[in-house]
């Protein structure tokens, strides 16, 4: 498991934002506007943290997958805690004078229906929003839309499902199951990658082909 969810039984978002959730995945996306993050710095700033998710009272915290939970978990509770304790803003909203690209927040909601939606993707929608989404926030991420092409639903996955191993199979298994199911027109859904998740599921694979090596050697040693 690379990813934590973590409850504070605290607000997370700013209570104006329009968005469902913010997304950090460098240091430098925790200073930028319009939504610094204070905690989102401290925790990436841990040696093994790759990502740092909010959800409105939820936080999923990833980490790189030689990192050992025992080694980083302690830190990152703690983090969490002082910064619900203590007060202090979690986000900061400030006047956006051009974002840096890497501070995933959209200030419209991509599920969000839109009144240019065809009747095909207002359905389509309508189940993200009310049977997807959910389960997919009860796992610390979230899911949006992102077209609807030739029958191809497109969909990015965020937070805890971002680039965990499962990913196809949430996508595969559990939503494209329900909306053929509900849709007719949906023939089949994909997953939109960004160019670091593109890396980060290659470098996975090759982590794990190294440890079945690893495996098959001690093995043959034994």
């Amino acid at each position: 498991m690379f990813a934590l969810k973590f409850l504070p039984n605290h607000p997370i978002l700013p209570p104006k934002l329009v968005a469902p959730f913010l997304e950090y995945l460098s240091p430098r996306s925790t200073l930028a506007p319009p939504h610094p993050s204070p905690l989102a710095a401290k925790l990436l700033n841990i040696d093994g943290i790759t990502s740092v998710f909010y959800g409105s009272d939820f936080i999923t915290v990833t980490k790189a997958t030689d990192v050992d939970w025992a080694h980083v978990k302690p830190e990152v509770f703690s983090l969490i805690t002082e910064a619900v304790t203590s007060g202090e803003q979690i986000v900061n909203t400030i006047e956006n004078r051009g974002t840096d690209a890497s501070q995933e927040n959209h200030e419209l909601d991509k599920i969000s229906f839109n009144e240019q939606d065809s009747e095909v993707v207002g359905m389509i929608k309508e189940l993200l929003e009310t049977r997807i989404r959910p389960a997919i926030q009860e796992d610390g991420g979230d899911v949006e839309f992102r077209g609807f092409e030739n029958g191809q639903v497109l969909l990015k996955l965020r937070g805890a499902c971002r680039t965990c191993d499962s990913s196809t199979v949430t996508l595969k298994n559990g939503i494209e199951s329900m909306l053929k199911h509900y849709i007719e027109e949906v023939k089949g859904i994909a997953q939109v990658l960004d160019q670091e998740e593109e890396v980060a599921i290659k470098e996975f694979a090759k982590f794990e082909e190294n440890l079945k090596k690893q495996k098959n050697s001690d093995a043959t040693t034994s």
